[in-house]
């Protein structure tokens, strides 16, 4: 192993990592790339497992006792990575107030609420928040209405609060992926079920110009690796589009 793939493979060493949607898909490619590089990671997720933590970023109460398990566990937190998400594919005329709902819970207020429970923390380590947007937060996609809707805001929302918190010394930056081989798009069809004819002509021009299909979901933990690590030292309010050139 040469000495720059050393210095590569321990950016995080030292550093305090939470990690939310840490179970499967994009977040669990996230601790172990972490993991890899030197990182004590704290993963939590709704769907609790092996060397995850419960926690459902809807609910006040389980982020902040999440948060205080993990400072407890590891002393405090470096980075916090926002990577939990939900997406249901629905047709206008037959979305339900709880699909939409749901959405803007878990991939809007979600991250709100852990990001407002880590600020004491990240403020105390200097820290820095990366997040899991989309390129849905920028264009507008059929039958996705209410995913876009999420996403648009949490783009606007981190934006915000980069400018809030740079004061504090505290990073803040995101990462829009296109498509990613998970879990959570391969149901995303499930919500069409009975609604109808559908479309796939924009969802295959979302493969990009350079092809290649759904991406794997270490690509984007690459991505938000490099917005955490020291290497995006003086990089704030912004966002890497991952997505295979689908947006150029």
């Amino acid at each position: 192993m040469t000495g720059a793939t050393n210095v590569r493979r321990m950016r995080f060493q030292g550093k305090r990592i939470f990690i939310t949607g840490a179970a499967a898909g994009i977040g669990a490619a996230t601790a172990e790339l972490f993991r890899e590089e030197g990182g004590t990671v704290f993963g939590v997720d709704v769907a609790e497992s092996d060397g995850v933590h419960r926690c459902d970023v809807t609910d006040p109460a389980s982020v902040r006792s999440a948060v205080e398990a993990a400072v407890a566990e590891m002393g405090g937190i470096d980075v916090l990575a926002n990577v939990a998400g939900v997406n249901v594919f629905s047709k206008l005329e037959h979305m339900t107030l709880d699909v939409w709902n749901r959405h803007l819970a878990v991939n809007l207020t979600g991250p709100m609420l852990v990001t407002q429970a880590c600020l004491p923390h990240l403020r105390e380590s200097k820290g820095n928040v990366v997040t899991v947007a989309s390129i849905s937060g920028i264009q507008g996609q059929p039958y996705n209405s209410s995913y876009c809707a999420s996403k648009g805001g949490l783009r606007l929302f981190m934006k915000a609060i980069a400018v809030e918190l740079a004061a504090d010394g505290i990073r803040v930056n995101m990462v829009d992926p296109g498509g990613v081989a998970t879990a959570m798009s391969d149901n995303a069809m499930v919500g069409m079920e009975g609604q109808g004819e559908i479309n796939f002509d924009h969802f295959n021009k979302m493969m990009g110009v350079l092809g290649g299909g759904m991406m794997p979901p270490r690509r984007i933990a690459e991505a938000l690796a490099f917005l955490a690590s020291d290497a995006s030292a003086s990089t704030t309010g912004a966002e890497l589009i991952v997505d295979n050139g689908t947006l150029w």
